[in-house]
């Protein structure tokens, strides 16, 4: 970076800060109720100051469950500014803060075997914030590490800067992994118990939340692979140009040989396939009409075995044919019993399916049969289902089994 460049990346840093700190001012009754509670209202927040807020890291939201909450660093801000002793000492060490976990769960349960519910939610809200702040500082390392990746990691012009470069965030990426590895979940489990609030506090939000943060740190991981292997393929190219460049000064003379003309080429070159040569009868010189007519004489005439032509046999009908023949059969049954609600005289008494069966003298198993009267009055539009009144004689399977068994169906026409 030039120096030139200085003065306006100065300019925008101090814009920016400015804008952010006027948001901290604008809405400052929000983030202190955010910083007292556990949440931001955002009652007082119009959706754009949210979008602004957000983009600011200023405040931030864990997960899609949860709310809008302060971020760490602001959260310490504020604990900074009015001597909040009891939140001002954060630690980045993931021993000290589950350290501080445990405490405080060992205050919560205590709370709530006394009965202090007041003791037991003060508690609940600072293992909220200690969850929270350690998820944050995961989340912002891994950030910043992310950025550092886009812009001074991605533009290092040297291989001493570059290897160093490398050799930083595989560093930064072994101690998030190393602090993401302490967090124990069977501890966790038992050190919650059955506390229902415990549970989905320290275990199924924080290990969504741990989730994520291994899910970015393997993005990290491939976009750092990606940098390095194409800071390699351009550095083999540069070297082959350099090292032609500094021959070319050793040797200010030197001029590339036609390698076409030489008649002993090296074998590096002489990679070319052989040519095979094409020829063509001349058909245009009379002179060669007896020698070609020779040729064609000459040719072999190839011999075909006879071959013997076997009867036609009648075709037979596949298994899939006699299938779809019994399956129209069975459909045109039902139909023919449709047409016999219809033709009864007595629209008002319905006929039991499997007397019909029985009486016809069908030879269709009594299961197959009702499905398939049951399947062709839903197959029939509304307009016709309602002409048709059906009943189905049901039954429960057993005294411990709730599943209803259709023993008969009969139909009738509807009044």
């Amino acid at each position: 970076m030039s120096e030139t460049d200085t003065p306006g990346l100065e300019s925008r840093l101090i814009t920016t800060g400015v804008e952010r700190l006027s948001l901290l001012g604008r809405h400052a009754e929000s983030l202190m109720q955010g910083y007292a509670h556990d949440e931001v209202p955002l009652d007082g927040l119009s959706n754009t100051a949210l979008r602004r807020l957000l983009a600011a890291r200023i405040v931030w939201r864990p997960d899609e469950q949860s709310g809008v909450k302060l971020t760490p660093k602001v959260r310490e801000l504020i604990a900074e500014m009015v001597a909040d002793e009891a939140r001002r000492h954060v630690n980045a060490d993931v021993a000290e803060t589950l350290e501080l976990i445990r405490s405080l769960v060992e205050s919560y349960r205590e709370s709530s075997h006394r009965g202090d519910y007041w003791q037991q939610e003060q508690q609940l809200l600072r293992l909220r914030q200690a969850v929270d702040d350690m998820s944050g500082r995961f989340a912002d390392a891994i950030d910043s590490l992310w950025q550092r990746l886009n812009s001074d990691f991605g533009f290092v012009s040297r291989l001493n800067d570059k290897v160093r470069e490398n050799d930083r965030a595989q560093k930064q990426v072994v101690r998030l992994l190393d602090g993401l590895a302490l967090i124990d979940f069977n501890e966790l489990i038992a050190l919650v118990g059955s506390d229902g609030t415990l549970r989905k506090l320290l275990i199924s939000q924080l290990q969504q939340q741990l989730s994520e943060h291994y899910t970015s740190l393997r993005e990290v991981q491939h976009r750092l692979i990606e940098l390095m292997a194409r800071f390699r393929h351009m550095q083999s190219r540069s070297r082959l140009v350099a090292g032609m460049a500094a021959f070319l000064r050793e040797h200010p003379g030197f001029v590339p040989g036609n390698y076409a003309r030489r008649s002993e080429v090296p074998a590096l070159f002489n990679r070319a396939a052989p040519l095979t040569a094409a020829g063509s009868a001349a058909l245009d010189r009379a002179q060669d009409t007896a020698t070609l007519s020779a040729l064609l004489n000459d040719i072999p005439t190839p011999a075909h075995s006879v071959q013997s032509v076997s009867a036609a046999r009648p075709s037979q009908s596949s298994e899939g044919d006699h299938i779809a023949a019994r399956q129209q059969a069975l459909k045109q049954d039902v139909e023919t019993f449709y047409l016999h609600v219809v033709d009864k005289t007595e629209p008002d008494q319905p006929i039991s399916a499997l007397e019909y069966l029985h009486t016809s003298e069908l030879t269709w198993n009594a299961e197959i049969w009702l499905f398939q009267v049951i399947a062709e009055f839903q197959g029939l539009p509304h307009s016709e289902q309602r002409a048709f009144h059906i009943q189905q004689e049901e039954g429960q399977a057993s005294s411990f089994n709730e599943v209803r068994l259709i023993h008969d169906v009969a139909l009738s026409l509807a009044l």
